[in-house]
């Protein structure tokens, strides 16, 4: 069983670092994100389940603005527009359904 310090680092965007592993039908991924980052609007087919561990993020899922921050959990459909800016160094548990083939490089 892998420790989170052994998986390889992902950059995703810039100031987005995720570390992810996959089984046969998800992906895992610890993912730590510096305060002004940010992913633009986009989506996928991908079922997704964002959990805040640290710091604090702002989504827009499906036009709905909601501040995320520690404990809160977020589960958002496939195909479902969303974006977030991060206003607080953070990190973040992202669980995707199916597997996410583009991460496992």
């Amino acid at each position: 069983m892998p420790h989170i310090n052994d998986i390889p680092e992902k950059q995703l965007v810039p100031g987005i670092i995720g570390q992810y592993i996959h089984g046969d039908k998800t992906s895992f991924g610890w993912v730590t994100l510096k305060a002004g980052s940010q992913f633009t609007t986009h989506h996928h087919p991908h079922e997704q389940v964002t959990c805040i561990l640290e710091g604090e993020l702002e989504m827009v899922i499906g036009g709905v603005t909601k501040i995320l921050t520690p404990g809160m959990v977020e589960v958002i459909p496939g195909g479902v527009p969303h974006s977030a800016v991060v206003k607080k160094d953070s990190i973040v548990i992202d669980v995707f359904s199916p597997v996410r083939e583009e991460y496992k490089s």
